[in-house]
């Protein structure tokens, strides 16, 4: 179903981990825009956050998205405050050490799967009567890695072939309430979670450098920011960046057989997988991001 562009001013979207990487730039390019936003974020200095980098058009909510009623109460404190919610944007995210699964602490993966995929669930469920109520629009971020060889960091790849398939569920069921949905995929964005998790690990960057140079290009937040509120402006059902991913998602079902099977040969990767394998679990189970910078 095609539905007319939205013109974002005087809408009120919410953004979920807004005060770093992705969020924080989606929620400057949303208030660039015209629009209200209401930054949730665990961060307990998020309401001092966001008032300092937006005086006006922005404010900030602590509340944690693997918190049912906390994240309920925040809603609540969105519409008190702006008086509706036409947008949400689920972005908080963490990403895992990386690891084989054998070696991946079981803690490690509960703590990635309450964020990314039910702190997602819990995000859309809670904002939806009012989306409903207002016509409004759904994001979703999911990642290359939903249709990607998740090797290497397994538990991240579930989850966000997980939030891809939200994503097309959700469209379909939203359609007879006029509500659009947007699923969002992109490969690596310079943000302090990537920072931390590949460029601060050799072993995970020697991971990284199996595939094709061309697919390992790096978009900025801003960039990617603004590819996620076009989205919006456009009702997209899908937004890809950088584009060239966009064929490989479109064959995957040819591509991912033919790349696992690539892989599966490629010695220098087995050689890595092998260090993986043998390299000892951090002795405090944690994410690899602090919890300022937690999100995508």
């Amino acid at each position: 179903m095609r539905r007319k562009s939205r013109d974002l001013r005087g809408t009120v979207a919410v953004v979920t981990g807004g005060t770093s990487g992705i969020g924080a730039a989606t929620t400057a390019e949303l208030v660039r825009r015209g629009a209200r936003v209401a930054v949730i974020d665990l961060d307990p200095d998020t309401a001092g956050v966001v008032a300092r980098r937006h005086p006006f058009g922005a404010i900030g909510v602590t509340a944690n998205v693997t918190d049912r009623a906390g994240l309920a109460a925040a809603m609540d404190e969105v519409v008190e405050r702006f008086g509706r919610i036409d947008i949400v944007v689920a972005n908080a995210g963490v990403l895992a050490r990386t690891a084989t699964l054998r070696t991946t602490p079981p803690e490690a993966i509960d703590q990635l799967f309450a964020v990314n995929m039910t702190g997602v669930l819990n995000t859309v469920q809670a904002a939806l009567p009012q989306v409903i109520e207002s016509r409004g629009q759904i994001v979703l971020l999911s990642s290359v890695f939903a249709f990607l060889n998740g090797m290497a960091t397994i538990p991240y790849a579930m989850s966000k072939a997980a939030i891809e398939q939200l994503g097309r569920g959700l469209r379909v069921e939203m359609a007879a309430h006029d509500v659009s949905v947007t699923t969002v995929y992109f490969s690596l964005i310079d943000t302090p979670m990537i920072q931390q998790g590949v460029d601060n690990d050799t072993t995970a960057g020697d991971v990284m450098k199996v595939l094709p140079r061309p697919l390992l290009k790096r978009l900025t937040p801003a960039a990617a920011a603004g590819a996620i509120v076009d989205g919006l402006e456009k009702r997209s059902p899908r937004v890809m960046k950088p584009g060239r991913w966009i064929p490989f998602s479109v064959a995957r079902g040819l591509i991912g057989p033919t790349l696992d099977s690539m892989l599966l040969r490629d010695n220098r990767l087995r050689e890595v997988l092998t260090t993986l394998d043998n390299r000892q679990p951090p002795a405090q189970i944690r994410p690899v991001t602090t919890t300022k910078e937690i999100h995508q």
